[in-house]
């Protein structure tokens, strides 16, 4: 079968999946199994494909038409530049964790200079925030917690990718990871499970058959790992540091409320695209909380 042909066949199988960009969807699965990049797909439509991979092909398409994320089928996602390997067990990384990086590597870049700093991302998943830090600022070692077998493994698999030396990884239940590290952080990072439990059946299928629920659920409010984090983070950080999370659209004032409750200053909101509340950050100063 021709490439165009074989390319719209697997265009119509998935055309009226919502949540999907069929062109682009099948262009990437066939230029993985051909092992090719996308322009010569598109500038090779009429050569012919072998059977095992148009087989292999239709398999996968088919996979993708019942709502499996594309993302895990071709085990990569793009973020903040970077081709992260993705796999079931880790959440898939979204463009709205961006704007969290981008804010903490200014931060870095306005605060810090070229200082050596520490950063820990707790529950870091692929290690999208983690190890885009660490890429983009050699002078900061940062150290991520998670606790479940396949992040580890797929972070492990993406510093390697990457090429770190600045990145420390362990296995626990947010600070209890890290119980054995002396040292104090500068900047504690977290994309934490939000989504209040009895909203995740009504995500699209991708998210709420497919990714890790333990990755979604923050409770009967969403709030729960806001809870646990905040008080204890001032146990971990230097004077002055910085502690920012991810959250929900609906989440801002009451992420901002925990963090004024529990002594921090500088306290700021950042929205998305959308002018949605996204990001919520507070600085500690220890002369407020002796």
């Amino acid at each position: 079968m021709e490439i165009n042909r074989l390319l719209q066949k697997g265009i119509d199988l998935i055309k009226d999946r919502p949540y999907t960009n069929p062109s682009l969807e099948a262009t990437l699965l066939l230029s993985r199994l051909l092992k090719v990049d996308k322009i010569y797909i598109y500038t090779h439509g009429k050569e012919k494909v072998s059977e095992p991979v148009v087989e292999k092909f239709l398999e996968l398409i088919e996979k993708r038409a019942k709502g499996y994320p594309i993302q895990y089928i071709i085990n990569e996602k793009e973020f903040m530049g970077l081709d992260f390997y993705v796999e079931e067990g880790v959440l898939i990384p979204r463009s709205d964790t961006e704007i969290l990086v981008d804010y903490v590597l200014g931060y870095i870049d306005n605060k810090y200079k070229n200082k050596s700093i520490n950063l820990l991302d707790l529950g870091f998943g692929s290690g999208a925030i983690a190890l885009s830090v660490a890429y983009y600022r050699s002078s900061v070692t940062v150290y991520g917690v998670d606790m479940y077998d396949a992040p580890i493994r797929v972070a492990e698999i993406n510093k390697e990718r990457f090429k770190l030396t600045n990145v420390h990884l362990f296995k626990g239940d947010l600070f209890q990871g890290i119980k054995d590290v002396k040292e104090k952080f500068h900047i504690i990072a977290s994309n934490p499970p939000y989504i209040p439990s009895d909203d995740i059946d009504k995500l699209q299928d991708e998210i709420k058959y497919y990714e890790p629920r333990e990755a979604l659920d923050g409770g009967s409010d969403g709030l729960n790992f806001y809870r646990r984090i905040i008080p204890e983070s001032k146990k971990y950080l230097t004077d002055e540091g910085l502690l920012i999370f991810e959250i929900g659209y609906d989440q801002g004032q009451s992420v901002r409320n925990m963090l004024l409750v529990e002594g921090f200053v500088n306290v700021n909101i950042l929205k998305d695209l959308q002018g949605l509340d996204r990001v919520v950050l507070g600085v500690f100063k220890k002369e407020l909380n002796i």
